[in-house]
């Protein structure tokens, strides 16, 4: 499970006020919930791209502290996919990209670095 952080001074209730709505149009139904740290996730059993066998999606609170949203795909190995889910592969990148972007307010290139700033900081800290 990955935790992103929003841009600073940005909160994930401002950016997102629908967040299962955001999650359904990106990756399709909702059809339970699974806890995490204390939160309750979404998830998506079967994702609308086929790439994806199971998404798992959701605000974290911490008290005092900025929320974050916690994500974890779930993905089917390139060598098991058909031509067609070949070129579903693309765009369940963009997709996963899209909605995290949408959610933070960063691109892929400000998440990496905002990860390995994290793990710098906190080096006996298990990030999976």
């Amino acid at each position: 499970m990955k935790e992103y952080k929003m841009r600073r001074g940005e909160y994930l209730d401002e950016r997102m006020p629908d967040l299962e709505g955001e999650i359904e149009e990106y990756f399709g139904p909702i059809t339970t919930t699974e806890s995490f740290k204390g939160n309750d996730l979404n998830v998506v059993e079967e994702p609308d791209n086929p790439v994806f066998e199971r998404i798992v999606v959701g605000k974290t609170e911490y008290g005092s502290k900025k929320d974050k949203i916690a994500v974890e795909f779930h993905e089917r190995d390139v060598a098991d996919l058909g031509p067609e889910e070949l070129e579903a592969a693309e765009e369940a990148v963009s997709l996963k990209n899209d909605f995290l972007e949408a959610a933070t307010g960063r691109d892929a290139k400000s998440r990496r670095e905002s990860l390995k700033r994290q793990v710098e900081d906190d080096p006996d800290h298990d990030f999976d």
